[in-house]
C-alpha cells in the first residue's frame, strides 16, 4: 500500500489520521479492527480510481457530499468514479460522504471536518438553509471551493453549480402533462423536500406554465417525504383520500414505487406520470410502461463539470471555462435505454 499511494492520500480516503493509517500499513499494534476495515477499503477505493496511478501530473482529492435516497446517490458515485480517472491534467480521487438524510448537525460534522483535514474541492448536494450556507462559505473562506450539485445554494456560498435548469425542467413537464391533459382534473406534485432549491425551482417552473397555459388542471402539492418510499407513500395516499380527484403525477423527489403503491391502494388512476432521473428504479418503471416519461440528464456530464470546476478553481484549467446547464432528455417507454 505505501509504496503505491503515499499514506497521506490513504488517510484522505479513509478518514483517518495520519498515525492511524501508519499503524495499519506496517501492521504496528494500536488500530483497532474499524480502522484496519477503513484503511483497507479506502486502499480498494482508491485502486479502483485509479488504475491509471503511474500517470504523472499533480494529484488532487475531492468531497462529495451528498443527501438523498440510495437511488440517487448510488448514481452519483457511478458517475465520479467513471469520471475522475480520465480527467486531466491531474489526476483526481474523490471520497463520497452519502446518507438518505443529513439532520443538520450530521451536515455540519462532515463539513467542518473536511475543512479542518483539508479538500482540493466540495461537491455538495444539500438543502439550502442559512446554516448550510455559512458552511460552505467557511470552506471557500479555507481555500476549499464548493460545487453544487443538481441543487444549488446562493452564488457567494460556491464557485459554481452543475446540473440542469430547474425550472426549464419543471416547465416542460407542465407543458407535457398539460397537452396529454384536455379534461379537467388535478395533479400531484411530490416533492422529497423544499429545503432543496432544484426541487423548489422544479415545482415553480411546472406551476407557472400549468397556470398560464392549462387552467384547467390544479395542483396538489406534498412535500417532506425525503423521497424515501415509505414516508412518500404516506403523503401520497392521504393528499389522494383527501383529492380523490387527482390522476396525474409529477414527481421531483422520487419515491415513485410507492407513489404508485398509492394510487394502487387508493384504487385511483394514474394517467400521466412524468419523473426525474433514470435511476435504477426509474427505468424498471418506464420499461413496465408504469411511468409515462423520465426527464433524464447524464450524470457523468455533471460529474465531469464539477471536477472541472475545482479545476479551474486551482488554475489548472482557464479562467473563462464556460459551463451550460446540462442537457435534459426526455425518454418514454418506446426509447432504447442501452447505454444511458
Amino acid at each position: 500500500m505505501a509504496r503505491k499511494f503515499t499514506l497521506k492520500e490513504i488517510a484522505f480516503q479513509a478518514g483517518l489520521s495520519l498515525a492511524t493509517v501508519d499503524r495499519v500499513v506496517h501492521n504496528r499494534p494500536g488500530a483497532t479492527l474499524r480502522a484496519q476495515a477503513q484503511v483497507h477499503a479506502a486502499v480498494e477505493e482508491l485502486e479502483r480510481q485509479f488504475d491509471t496511478m503511474r500517470a504523472t501530473g499533480r494529484r488532487l482529492g475531492l468531497d462529495v457530499v451528498v443527501e438523498a435516497p440510495r437511488r440517487f446517490s448510488h448514481a452519483v458515485r457511478l458517475a465520479f468514479e467513471a469520471e475522475v480517472g480520465g480527467l486531466r491534467p491531474a489526476i483526481l480521487s474523490a471520497r463520497f460522504h452519502m446518507a438518505d438524510r443529513m439532520e443538520p448537525a450530521d451536515l455540519r460534522a462532515i463539513l467542518v471536518a473536511i475543512r479542518k483535514r483539508g479538500s482540493h474541492g466540495v461537491v455538495l448536494k444539500a438543502r439550502n438553509t442559512a446554516a448550510t450556507a455559512d458552511l460552505a462559505r467557511e470552506l471557500l473562506v479555507a481555500g476549499i471551493p464548493v460545487v453544487t450539485l443538481v441543487t444549488d445554494l446562493p452564488a457567494a456560498c460556491r464557485v459554481g453549480y452543475v446540473g440542469i435548469d430547474n425550472q426549464i425542467a419543471g416547465a416542460n413537464a407542465a407543458y407535457l402533462l398539460g397537452r396529454m391533459s384536455p379534461a379537467a382534473g388535478q395533479v400531484l406534485v411530490t416533492l422529497s423536500s423544499g429545503d432543496f432549491t432544484g426541487e423548489g425551482d422544479r415545482a415553480h417552473g411546472f406551476a407557472k406554465v400549468l397556470a398560464r397555459d392549462f387552467p384547467h388542471l390544479s395542483v396538489v402539492t406534498v412535500s417532506e417525504g425525503g423521497g424515501v418510499n415509505r414516508s412518500t407513500y404516506d403523503l401520497a395516499l392521504a393528499a389522494l383520500e383527501q383529492h380523490p380527484g387527482l390522476d396525474a403525477v409529477y414527481s421531483i423527489g422520487g419515491g415513485n414505487r410507492a407513489i404508485l403503491r398509492a394510487f394502487a391502494d387508493a384504487r385511483a388512476g394514474c394517467r400521466v406520470f412524468i419523473a426525474h432521473d433514470l435511476d435504477a428504479t426509474n427505468r424498471a418503471l418506464l420499461g413496465q410502461g408504469a411511468l409515462t416519461c423520465v426527464i433524464h440528464h447524464d450524470l457523468r456530464q455533471d460529474a465531469r463539470k464539477a471536477c472541472q470546476l475545482v479545476l479551474r478553481h486551482h488554475r489548472m484549467l482557464p479562467s473563462d471555462l464556460g459551463l451550460a446547464p446540462s442537457r435534459m432528455m426526455l425518454l418514454t417507454p418506446h426509447d432504447d435505454l442501452t447505454g444511458l
